[in-house]
């Protein structure tokens, strides 16, 4: 089952990147939606979702279970919260979505469903976390960075390379756009854009917002 997941999740068309700072976190994602991987489907999707004030859940898998999923997680945090009259920790909203992934994946269906996550948030203190979340419902709290989706190899590489521990908002930001145009050059299923989020005591903010219009030249 495992081997399955990973084979899949590369399959998606998809490149995220989670970058966790020492004042904040960074979440981003190229642009591109494929299918198969093989054929461009759109050229400006958004992968990264904003479900409340303080909660982004970035998505790599069928888009089909995705936007089905995240208006569930919308919907349910929602009701817990009403239900609790307190704002959820990201740890309590980032179990629930493993949760959630754990049982739709599970259920029987002729088209399982495969989604993976980078969620990101910050908490009533300020403290801003990363969690990845597979699409088996497996999920780990992020201390450095991490990505996901089909682009993930050559992103892995770069970042092992260039982050630092104490690393700032603003370089991290840099670092995310470098780690998404790096996925966009050898990955044929990721490109097109790029989106990047910060997350910190002061909210969360949309930094960077990139679309990436082909142009033809002639050649001298």
């Amino acid at each position: 089952m495992d081997a399955e997941l990973k084979n899949n999740i590369l399959k998606t068309g998809t490149s995220l990147v989670g970058i966790v700072c020492k004042d904040g976190v960074i979440l981003a994602a190229d642009r591109k939606m494929t299918l198969g991987g093989q054929i461009i489907a759109h050229k400006n999707f958004q992968k990264i979702y904003r479900i409340n004030d303080y909660l982004l859940v970035s998505i790599a898998g069928q888009v089909s279970d995705a936007q089905m999923g995240l208006k569930i997680i919308a919907a349910q945090l929602r009701l817990k919260e009403l239900k609790s009259k307190k704002r959820l920790t990201i740890k309590e909203a980032a179990n629930f979505i493993a949760s959630l992934y754990f049982q739709a994946i599970r259920q029987p269906s002729m088209i399982p469903s495969i989604v993976g996550s980078l969620v990101a948030g910050v908490n009533e203190d300020g403290k801003a976390e990363l969690y990845n979340i597979s699409p088996d419902g497996a999920i780990k709290i992020i201390e450095n960075y991490d990505a996901n989706g089909s682009g993930m190899m050559f992103i892995w590489g770069l970042l092992e390379r260039q982050y630092k521990k104490d690393i700032t908002i603003q370089e991290g930001v840099n670092l995310a756009v470098e780690a998404i145009k790096s996925s966009s050059e050898r990955d044929a299923a990721s490109g097109s854009g790029i989106d990047v989020y910060t997350l910190n005591k002061e909210g969360i903010k949309q930094v960077v917002k990139q679309e990436i219009v082909s142009e033809y030249k002639d050649k001298d």
